[in-house]
């Protein structure tokens, strides 16, 4: 017989855990109904999917404006060799235009697709981080059902925001709580036409508990560090990436900034 102590941490822990799901649906149903995207709920693995390469950038900043929403800070980003080949590192001054402090980021690049996911399951063992951010190209080899569930008990037991950004990979079921499919939507102008703030168009591709199929055109609001409704109209932004530097050798472990 399971010892009395045991069994209530353990109906502690299924209840927060019930709580949280109940968030979820509450919050995505809050932004069903205002047009925009709610905060992710910590404690949960989420994916994000830029289906094409050439989407890379949305999908960055998508995830960071989903981890400043939540203020699931400080940040662990982990890449592989081939994401910075293919999409160049992250870019310093797109980050802090988000609000990104480059003191709460630590980006960590890894070998290959094995290495960024035995780094992103320890990664989400740590309490000590608000978030992490695991970013793969192409087909992800090693990534199934049973590495995203252990991706999500990490996440359940530490209260860590887990993000799986994917990036022209084909989805694959998992036990993520939400996915989302990202593309670059065109930004409204400012005064004299500069760039506005970057929007994208969203699809709730899965969603835990709830129905899914859901579209969004939203817009990243710094002040507020949410993402509002967007206009339909405008010029397109590019955000994070910085392609400049895509040839450079990646340092094995650095801060951003």
């Amino acid at each position: 017989m399971e010892e009395p102590f045991a069994l209530i941490d353990r109906l502690r822990g299924a209840a927060a855990v019930q709580a949280r799901g109940q968030g979820l649906g509450q919050g995505l149903g809050a932004a069903e109904r205002s047009g925009g995207m709610p905060p992710l709920v910590p404690a949960q693995l989420h994916e994000i999917h830029a289906l094409l390469p050439e989407e890379a950038a949305s999908g960055a900043g998508l995830a960071v404006g989903c981890l400043l929403a939540a203020r699931a800070w400080p940040v662990l980003w982990l890449r592989t060799e081939a994401a910075e080949r293919q999409g160049g590192r992250l870019h310093g001054p797109g980050l802090l235009a988000m609000g990104l402090d480059p003191e709460e980021l630590v980006v960590v690049v890894v070998a290959d697709d094995a290495a960024l996911l035995r780094a992103a399951a320890d990664g989400a063992r740590c309490p000590g981080l608000g978030s992490v951010v695991a970013e793969g190209w192409g087909a992800m080899r090693g990534l199934d059902l049973t590495a995203s569930r252990r991706l999500m008990l990490a996440a359940e037991a530490s209260g860590v925001l887990m993000i799986l950004l994917r990036i022209g990979g084909q989805v694959v079921p998992s036990a993520a709580a939400t996915r989302w499919s990202v593309a670059p939507a065109p930004s409204r102008a400012f005064a004299a036409e500069a760039p506005g703030p970057p929007a994208y168009d969203l699809e709730l591709l899965r969603r835990r508990g709830g129905p899914a199929g859901a579209r969004w055109r939203v817009e990243w609001n710094r002040d507020t560090q949410s993402f509002d409704p967007a206009p339909l109209s405008g010029a397109r932004l590019p955000l994070v990436a910085d392609r400049a530097v895509a040839g450079t050798p990646p340092a094995p472990v650095r801060g951003a900034g």
